[in-house]
């Protein structure tokens, strides 16, 4: 065995301090872009209030967006642009959404602590991870298999231990955990799914976009009274992948 010298017991040390500082200085790093993040998205809700009627969002939610690390939910190479408002491709032709979207869609909601939800189109698991901040429990679907599967992984790996996620077609939505409080789809529906509106239970909430793919699409608000009858407001346009069923 080689004797340790006196500046091997220097530099390793040295080392190894480097080596976690620089973690806790890219930690640092990415908990002030959230922020920054944070508060594009507070602007934007401002700029909007007029179309959306939300002058502010929920501070439960803007809480939620400024904890989960987006960019744990994006390729490696996308990784730089994780906490631009924008869009991110994701593979297999789907994207992540835009962070101001997923506040906006979220606050529509107005998950309570106590509530289930269904979430059609896991795709990276972004969303299903900022909804199981504020819900008991989280209910995902992806039908693009090897999506599916990364995001059922790296939710697991990231301990969001209140969602559970499937492989399927989310038009049908999962009849076995419903009725539902809140449902959001996260990809663009020519019409809102028959099988989802029976699946929202009675005071619900369903978010959908709404509109063909290369036309006008729209952000809807559906809302289910307690004796079933069924309420609709349109947001605001959006832009989103289609909804793709078998």
């Amino acid at each position: 065995m080689k004797p340790v010298t006196l500046w091997s017991r220097i530099l390793i040390p040295a080392i190894a301090m480097a080596w976690l500082y620089s973690g806790v200085h890219a930690a640092d790093d990415f908990a002030s872009r959230r922020a920054g993040m944070v508060k594009v998205i507070a602007a934007l809700t401002a700029d909007t209030s007029t179309e959306t009627g939300r002058h502010a969002l929920d501070a439960r939610v803007m809480a939620a967006m400024e904890q989960v690390p987006r960019h744990k939910f994006v390729p490696p190479e996308e990784e730089p642009y994780a906490y631009e408002n924008r869009p991110l491709p994701i593979g297999y032709g789907q994207t992540i959404s835009q962070p101001y979207i997923v506040a906006l869609m979220t606050d529509l909601m107005r998950v309570k602590p106590t509530d289930v939800v269904l979430e059609v189109g896991t795709g990276s698991g972004y969303q299903a991870a900022i909804l199981a901040t504020l819900a008991r429990a989280v209910y995902t679907i992806e039908i693009v298999e090897p999506l599916g599967r990364q995001a059922q992984e790296r939710l697991q790996r990231l301990a969001y231990k209140q969602v559970e996620t499937r492989v399927g077609d989310g038009y049908y939505g999962w009849e076995a955990h419903a009725p539902y409080d809140a449902i959001v789809v996260t990809a663009a529906a020519s019409h809102v799914p028959p099988p989802l509106m029976r699946q929202l239970k009675p005071g619900g909430r369903m978010v959908i976009p709404v509109g063909a793919q290369f036309l006008t699409q729209y952000l809807l608000l559906i809302e289910k009274s307690d004796d079933g009858t069924v309420s609709t407001q349109q947001i605001l346009p959006v832009r989103f992948v289609p909804l793709v069923a078998h």
